[in-house]
């Protein structure tokens, strides 16, 4: 039977992206990505927040991408999956790390200092198929007829209280 290890994190960076370099030149980048469910207490009724620190890291370009555009604080949407690596601590014991490897990531919200917008990019790792490229990284999120379409705007000549209180979508 085949075997799926797929992870889906929405979360916010609790630090500035760490990157560096392997031998080759490829960018490795190394985020913390904090998580958070909230839950209504059974017994006090009180709403309650549990945090969940994840270690994800990047490859290549998107590595890059990350370095330049994240940090502290930035919201993110990450796809990709799920690695453990054995090592041995210097007293001898084996000792396992649990990381996200990320394949795409999305950046939520606006840019801080520029105005408006809503949304960000999208970046996906390369990696053969039929992307028509060989590796390499493409941006996503482009002008393909899978995503969802907003409504033309309604023509009105006032001003900001002649709009429509419904939500466009």
């Amino acid at each position: 039977m085949a075997s799926v290890n797929k992870v889906i994190l929405v979360g916010n960076l609790g630090a500035d992206p760490e990157v560096r370099y392997m031998p080759s030149g490829d960018a490795v980048a190394n985020i913390r990505l904090a998580t958070t469910d909230r839950y209504k207490d059974k017994q006090s009724g009180e709403f309650k927040e549990m945090t969940e620190w994840h270690r994800v890291s990047f490859f290549g370009r998107l590595a890059e991408i990350v370095n330049e555009y994240l940090k502290k604080g930035s919201s993110v949407y990450i796809e990709g999956r799920i690695r453990t690596r054995k090592y041995q601590a210097q007293d001898g014991t084996d000792r396992y790390s649990t990381e996200i490897v990320a394949d795409q990531m999305q950046m939520l919200g606006g840019r801080g200092g520029e105005g408006g917008g809503g949304g960000g990019g999208g970046y996906s790792r390369g990696g053969g198929g039929d992307e028509g490229g060989g590796g390499g990284y493409s941006r996503g999120g482009g002008g393909g007829g899978g995503g969802r379409q907003q409504a033309p705007a309604k023509q009105s000549g006032g001003g900001f209280d002649d709009m429509d209180d419904d939500i466009p979508f």
